[in-house]
């Protein structure tokens, strides 16, 4: 299984960005994708899941309303837009996948993802 995350960068204060992860290599269905965020000395926290099934989705509270995952299943790539950022919104951003699952509902811990991209820094100020 391979991730690969881009779209990373600088924005300003109220400004957006859209992350893409590339995701390969599954050999099994359906399963949970899910956007983290690390800064450093700072437990992983999750961000954003998606169950691959059906496209349920769920955000974190500390950016609901202001983040939209999304998938493209002809593209196997899955999205985070993120409007509206925040100073707080800094950190590095993973791409995670877990095993074959029959929900995502309250996979929001790290340790539950099995596989990971190496990360996209996002930079706000």
């Amino acid at each position: 299984v391979q991730l690969v995350e881009s779209g990373g960068g600088s924005a300003q204060v109220g400004g957006s960005l859209k992350l893409s992860c590339e995701f390969s290599g599954f050999t099994y269905s359906p399963y949970c994708l899910g956007w983290f965020r690390q800064v450093p000395g700072k437990e992983r926290e999750a961000v954003a899941i998606i169950y691959t099934a059906d496209g349920s989705a769920d955000t974190a509270d500390s950016v609901k309303g202001r983040v939209t995952i999304s998938q493209d299943n002809a593209k196997k790539t899955v999205y985070l837009e993120m409007n509206n950022l925040k100073p707080e919104d800094t950190a590095m951003y993973y791409c995670a996948a877990t095993g074959r699952r029959t929900s995502c509902r309250g996979f929001y811990w790290h340790g539950l993802y099995n596989y990971w991209g190496q990360g996209t820094q996002v930079t706000v100020s």
